[in-house]
Parts: structure tokens; C-alpha cells; sequence
């Protein structure tokens, strides 16, 4: 039966992608049962909340009523394009490409032109570009990279009017993991820089111990060396975590401080690599079973626990919740920045009981502080 159904799934699958390449009057046949939900929105929201969503069906219980751009990172579902679409919301393509290749014009342009058909053909408004490589500034990779932004904006916005080409950037520009981009002019090229306010501790300087992935301060802090780079706040939107790190303890002091593992990333000793990424959903639920419950540290304004694994470590959990994401959604508002959006909108507990429900709710909420 599983052989069959495997079957099944691929001759669907080949049908689909025949579907998808049939061509009427140089266009793909539309998915949507209303014919006009695949016209690229050309309406700009004032308030931009951008949503990365990695696949699954979980997109159905999203908050729509909030939803502005939803970058498709997991595999393309055209109902998922039909449905944003019936909301007003933009859906846009994932672009990533190895920055030695971009280096040549022509292999630059191939990526775009390739990049665009794609679009095109799925009924796309445009293309969230991540790219989280290590750049030297001046290198023929960084100059690069600031074309092929540019290049990418002027090919969606002529091929496609009112479509959306945004940048995805670290919590700061001071060459986090050694990414030592053009910050200013990829931002004066494209539509929005979506600021990755989170992974803060991708490089521990100091001592090896578990702290928090988007502590509000240093956040607050890359935001304000943006804005002093005269980078004009209505291009950024802040991005959330909704997920947090799980740290095998090394060791476990008496005031609760946890040792973690050396794991080197990029130049730095200690990473959170030495943690495992863990959703809001999981976190939810291993909190009820820790033994110390949540905990908060007034340092970096977030929550975290500890917990007995049952090899019998302890571990410790950093993450956000409403509580934290509160205020940074308020300095969204203060600074005039152009949104607020969340890696990813998967990690929320989306199932029909009344406790799941509840904390959804209020992580949505949280985005409008």
C-alpha cells in the first residue's frame, strides 16, 4: 500500500508539473478556482508584518487579518498562493545562490532571469533574497552582492509591477559572522531589509555559557547602528524568533549558569550552535515539565528554564515570548520602522484545544506590541 501510494504521489506530482508547464497566451494556467487571485498584488500595506512560512499546512490557521508578505521557504503550494492572495497578502520566493558564482555579470543575470520565470510562473509579487555568507568588505563578492540586489529590484519591478524584492540582514551591520556587506546601498537598491533580530549569540566572545538569543537591548542596539548608517527606517522590518535553543549544560552552577560546549563558527570560540533550535510550540510544552518553570532575566528582558533530560543532563532553554517581544514591537512603532515579521510562522502550537489556542493568540498579538 505505501509502495502504491508513493506511486500515486509521483504520478500526481508529474501531472501538477505538466499542469505548471502548460502555457496559454504566454502564461501559466492560473491554480485558483477566481482566475484574478493570480494577479500580482500591486498595493503597498503601510504596515508590513512578513512571515516566513517553511511548509506544512500550518499556514491555514495563520492570523490572515495580519498577514502582509508570506516568503514561501518550504516547497511551492499554490494553494498557499491562491489563499494569501483572497487576503491582500503578498507571496514571494526564496532566493539564495553561491556568491562566488554571481561574481561573473552573466551568471548574475542567468540567476535573476531564472529567479523571475519562477515567479512568473507561480503567480509570485517578488523574492525574499537570504543570503547569510561570509563577505570581506571590498572583495569582489561584497561589490557582487550589492549588484545582484540592484539588478534583481530593477528585473521584478519592470517584469512585474508593484512586486516586493527584499534582503534578508543580520541583527547588526558590524560584519556579524563576518558578513561585511554594503549594508546602505543593498538597502538603497531593494524594497525592504528584513532584520534577523535573532541567533544574537551565533558568536559568544567571553565566557562559554547559554544566554539569550535576542536579548532587547543588543537588539534595540543593531537597530539604532542601522538608522545611524542613514538607512531610512521605513526599508527595515524586524524579525522575531519563534523559536528558541535548547543547551546541554556542561556544567550547572549554583546560580543557574550553564556551560555549554565549544562549537567555533566563523572566527568566534563559542557558538549557539552548541544548542539546538527548538519551536515556541515544544518550548511550551517541555516548560510545564521543567523543574525550575519559566524563569526571566532582567538582563535580557527574555525567558528561559531548565530541565532534566533523561540521560540526565540538565539542560537550559532561552526563547521569546509575549513578554519579550513586546517591547521590541514597540520600537517598531517608535522608530517608524516599516514592519515587524517572525523565522517562522510554523513554530506555533496551531491545534483545536483551548491552551494551544490561547498562546497563539498571543504571540500573534505580540507582533503589534
Amino acid at each position: 500500500r505505501a509502495a502504491s501510494h508513493g506511486n500515486l504521489t509521483q504520478m500526481w506530482g508529474l501531472l501538477l508539473a505538466v499542469a505548471g508547464a502548460l502555457r496559454l497566451g504566454g502564461a501559466a494556467v492560473c491554480p485558483c478556482r477566481r482566475p484574478e487571485l493570480c494577479r500580482p498584488l500591486r498595493s503597498l500595506r503601510d504596515f508590513e508584518v512578513f512571515v516566513f512560512d517553511v511548509g506544512g499546512k500550518t499556514w491555514k490557521s495563520y492570523n490572515w487579518s495580519m498577514v502582509t508578505t508570506l516568503a514561501m521557504f518550504g516547497k511551492y503550494d499554490a494553494e498557499l498562493m491562491c489563499h494569501a492572495h483572497s487576503k491582500g497578502a503578498r507571496v514571494v520566493l526564496k532566493g539564495d545562490v553561491p556568491l562566488s558564482h554571481i561574481v561573473d555579470q552573466a551568471n548574475r543575470t542567468a540567476w535573476i532571469n531564472e529567479k523571475l520565470n519562477l515567479a512568473k510562473s507561480q503567480f509570485m509579487d517578488g523574492i525574499n533574497i537570504d543570503i547569510e555568507q561570509a563577505v570581506a568588505e571590498g572583495s569582489p563578492e561584497y561589490h557582487a552582492l550589492t549588484a545582484l540586489v540592484k539588478e534583481t529590484t530593477e528585473a521584478f519591478h519592470r517584469e512585474i509591477p508593484g512586486s516586493q524584492v527584499s534582503f534578508d540582514v543580520a541583527w547588526s551591520p558590524n560584519c556579524i559572522d563576518k558578513r561585511c556587506y554594503d549594508y546602505v546601498g543593498i538597502a538603497a537598491s531593494c524594497d525592504l531589509l528584513f532584520v534577523m533580530s535573532y541567533d544574537e549569540q551565533s558568536q559568544i566572545p567571553g565566557h562559554c555559557i547559554a544566554k539569550a538569543n535576542a536579548p532587547l537591548l543588543q537588539t534595540l542596539k543593531g537597530y539604532d547602528q542601522y538608522l545611524q548608517l542613514k538607512i531610512d527606517p521605513r526599508k527595515l522590518v524586524m524579525g522575531l524568533p519563534w523559536y528558541g535553543y535548547d543547551y546541554p549544560c556542561l556544567n550547572f552552577s549554583q546560580e543557574g549558569i550553564c556551560s555549554i560546549k565549544k562549537v567555533p563558527f566563523r572566527g568566534s570560540p563559542c557558538s549557539d550552535a552548541a544548542g539546538t533550535q527548538k519551536t515556541y510550540k515544544w518550548i511550551m510544552k517541555q516548560v510545564n515539565t521543567s523543574f525550575s518553570g519559566r524563569l526571566w532575566d532582567a538582563d535580557a528582558q527574555a525567558p528561559y528554564f531548565n530541565y532534566k533530560h533523561p540521560d540526565g543532563q540538565t539542560h537550559q532553554v532561552w526563547y521569546d515570548d509575549p513578554q519579550s517581544i513586546c517591547p521590541k514591537a514597540e520600537y517598531v512603532k517608535t522608530a517608524g520602522l516599516r514592519g515587524i515579521g517572525m523565522w517562522n510562522g510554523n513554530c506555533l502550537d496551531y491545534a483545536d484545544e483551548t491552551v494551544a489556542r490561547r498562546q497563539t493568540a498571543l504571540m500573534w498579538n505580540a507582533l503589534f506590541g
